[in-house]
């Protein structure tokens, strides 16, 4: 297994041993011990998936009650996956990574706690499968807008198919705020 870091704290690119013959191919989606060894010491609570098509975008998602850490990955399909620093104080407060997961690249990204999260589908679908260090609620889920200037992501897509949710998500100013005056 291979662990590349990434510019923001925590958030780390996992390229996981597949062992394949004429017959496919094998490989460990997780194993705790091994996780753990490479620094990610999360528990896991939920495990999740979806399916989405081509040009569906989901995101900025994150909890500011429970917080969910996420080991994310395409099973199959494609995806471009982000990750935004949305933590009031945090030396790198906007910033945001982008990695495309798929089936064929077997890469997973590990996402910790107070991040927001998203991914837009670039294949013609995808089944993304995640886990998560806290239970969902939906009560105290918050969405940062997929576009706002101020994070700048380069999403290889124009004009994402968005939910309702999604469409009126909040700036991320505005998340900041409401972040550190909880």
């Amino acid at each position: 297994m291979n662990i590349l870091p990434t510019k923001l704290d925590g958030v780390v690119i996992i390229e996981p041993d597949v062992y394949g013959d004429a017959r496919g191919y094998f490989l460990e989606t997780y194993h705790a011990e091994k996780y753990r060894a490479a620094g990610i010491e999360a528990t896991f609570v939920q495990d999740n998936h979806s399916y989405s098509g081509r040009g569906i975008l989901r995101g900025l998602h994150a909890q500011y009650r429970r917080p969910q850490g996420k080991l994310v990955r395409a099973f199959e399909g494609e995806v471009f996956d982000v990750v935004a620093d949305i933590r009031p104080g945090s030396p790198t407060l906007g910033e945001w990574v982008g990695v495309t997961l798929s089936g064929e690249n077997f890469r997973q990204l590990y996402v910790p706690p107070g991040y927001a999260h998203g991914f837009c589908v670039i294949s013609e679908t995808v089944h993304f499968q995640y886990k998560c260090t806290d239970l969902y609620d939906p009560e105290a889920e918050l969405t940062v807008q997929w576009d706002d200037p101020a994070i700048g992501i380069e999403w290889p897509i124009d004009h994402p198919i968005l939910s309702s949710k999604d469409t009126d998500g909040m700036c991320l100013s505005d998340a900041v705020a409401f972040l550190d005056g909880r």
